[in-house]
């Protein structure tokens, strides 16, 4: 069983924000329902760049749901320019930490974020750059890289537990650990 913050806990069994926010002018979508987690968030923006509301619908585990609660917190309020700050490590924050094993949830709700963003100011978001390394969760090499430079990273477990990627089939954990070597080689 995973140790849950109290804070967690309530922002699973009473989440804040809940479902679809019917006169949202941003949107962005994240995860996939084939292979676990999946994340949809509205935002409400009004004239001067403020987010005025944000709701969310989710699928996926306690850390996801909470995740994705504690966000819609974080933002409300905000400018988008302040919003795009928003780590993933922000989110764990905010709820008192995540399991190390569920830290993809709130790389989840910086992904959707960012995409709320972007389609807010008509952004096309074009295909991720880099080489596809992990199949199930459709996480690429530079992906890994970037979240391996930016947490500290230093095995698959970690990347697993940051991005999910080696999480599925296992195919490509040694393509993960021949990229960990060579980002560690590099600093």
């Amino acid at each position: 069983m995973w140790d849950y913050t109290d804070k967690v806990k309530e922002h699973f069994l009473n989440p804040k924000n809940v479902g679809e926010l019917k006169d949202a002018n941003a949107v962005g979508e994240t995860g996939s329902l084939s292979c676990g987690d999946a994340l949809k968030l509205f935002l409400k923006v009004n004239d001067s760049g403020r987010i005025v509301d944000a709701t969310f619908m989710t699928f996926g585990c306690a850390s996801a749901v909470a995740s994705s609660s504690a966000l819609t917190e974080i933002i409300k309020g905000m400018t988008l320019e302040d919003a795009e700050k928003i780590t993933n490590d922000d989110i764990s924050d905010f709820l008192g930490g995540l399991p190390k094993e569920k830290m993809h949830c709130s790389v989840m709700g910086q992904q959707a974020l960012k995409k709320a963003i972007a389609d807010y100011k008509g952004i096309q978001i074009m295909e991720k750059p880099g080489e596809v390394v992990c199949e199930c969760f459709n996480i690429t090499d530079l992906e890994i890289i970037e979240a391996i430079r930016d947490n500290g990273l230093e095995s698959s477990d970690e990347v697993t537990n940051y991005l999910k990627a080696g999480g599925g089939c296992g195919n490509c954990l040694e393509r993960i650990d021949e990229i960990i070597e060579t980002a560690v080689a590099e600093n």
